[in-house]
C-alpha cells in the first residue's frame, strides 16, 4: 500500500510540474523555477519519510536443533519392468 501511495505521489508531482512548465513566460521572475524546485524538494522529503518509516531488517539466527539419524534410508534400485531396465527409489530400514 505504501509503495502504491509513493508511486501515486511521484506521478502527481511530475505531472504537476509538466503542466506548470509550459505556462511559463520569459518575464515571470523565476516563479515557475521556484515551484518546480519546491516540488522536487517536497517529493524528496516525502520519499525520505516513507523510506524511514519502515524498521530496519533484523536477522535472528534460529535456535540450534539436533536431529537423530533416521533408521530408514532411501536407495536407488534397478529393476526390469518387462520392456527395459528402470530405476526406482525404495526405502530400506535397518
Amino acid at each position: 500500500m505504501k509503495k502504491t501511495l509513493a508511486a501515486l505521489v511521484a506521478v502527481t508531482t511530475i505531472a504537476g510540474s509538466l503542466v506548470v512548465a509550459p505556462a511559463a513566460k520569459a518575464g515571470d521572475g523565476g516563479a515557475v523555477a521556484a515551484g518546480v524546485a519546491g516540488g522536487l524538494i517536497g517529493g524528496a522529503l516525502l520519499g525520505g519519510a516513507i523510506a524511514a518509516s519502515r524498521p530496519a531488517p533484523v536477522y535472528v539466527a534460529p535456535a540450534p536443533t539436533y536431529v537423530e539419524e533416521a533408521p530408514c534410508r532411501w536407495v536407488r534400485e534397478r529393476f526390469w519392468d518387462g520392456y527395459a531396465w528402470r530405476f526406482r527409489r525404495i526405502q530400506v530400514c535397518d
